[in-house]
């Protein structure tokens, strides 16, 4: 299992449900965190739990759905003059759902895109560069398992773009030191997920983390975190790394 500790880690989406999970994890692991939000009061209560952990802890906002927002924040972050090691693109938006979903407007797919697909790209593509000097780098991205439901299909059709890009990015990256895989969380019990979904968010964890801390070998990669729900987190590393 690769050891991160001291390592600078953004979550974006950390203020509640899986990210804010996935963050205290990570600071259970002696890594740095860089919390995002939309409003930096979101994180306030997080951050000064994480710091009680006896790791540092600086809390950022952008809107996901404002691509300059974001530009800003990775400017933001930049200028605490820390190392980002690795990217946890957790945020997510399933801006609704079209029980008529031939009435879908095109406003679902421009915000699903914003949030879910354009600005953990952007993300990606403002890391890995450094990442790649610096020989060392993990990335995950969030997608979902969501098929068959034109329901959803700015959500769905987001996250099946943002499987697309990170597939095609990690090519790129054998012999880097960097990985870049996907985690599906499965569907839980946060906002997004809403209360009639059958996961707990803890069953996530530590699912939504292990390709954090795989050997950049297991690179390009799905993991689905109900796979390993209820396993410690070197075990679940292990699971991973094997699988690949």
């Amino acid at each position: 299992m690769t050891d991160l500790k001291n390592r600078w880690v953004l979550v974006t989406g950390a203020s509640r449900g899986l990210g804010r999970l996935a963050a205290k994890l990570m600071a259970s692991s002696g890594c740095n965190l860089i919390l995002q939000s939309r409003a930096l009061e979101h994180t306030a209560s997080l951050e000064a739990e994480i710091e009680s952990m006896g790791v540092k802890c600086y809390s950022v906002e952008a809107d996901l759905n404002d691509i300059p927002s974001v530009m800003r924040m990775l400017e933001d972050i930049d200028a605490l003059g820390v190392r980002v090691d690795v990217v946890l693109n957790n945020a997510g938006l399933q801006i609704a759902y079209r029980s008529e979903f031939c009435l879908t407007p095109p406003e679902d797919f421009v915000v699903s895109f914003n949030v879910n697909t354009i600005a953990p790209a952007m993300i990606c593509y403002h890391y890995l560069p450094r990442m790649i000097e610096n020989g060392f780098g993990r990335i995950v991205n969030t997608t979902s398992g969501i098929m068959n439901e034109p329901e959803q299909a700015g959500y769905s059709a987001a996250k099946a773009a943002l499987d697309k890009i990170t597939k095609d990015m990690a090519t790129k990256l054998q012999g880097t030191g960097v990985a870049m895989n996907l985690v599906d969380p499965g569907w839980c019990r946060t906002d997004l997920g809403g209360p009639n979904a059958p996961n707990s968010p803890e069953s996530a964890i530590p699912g939504v983390v292990v390709g954090a801390f795989v050997s950049d070998v297991t690179n390009g990669k799905l993991f689905r975190a109900q796979d390993f729900a209820g396993m410690e987190l070197a075990d679940a590393v292990a699971k991973a790394e094997e699988a690949s």
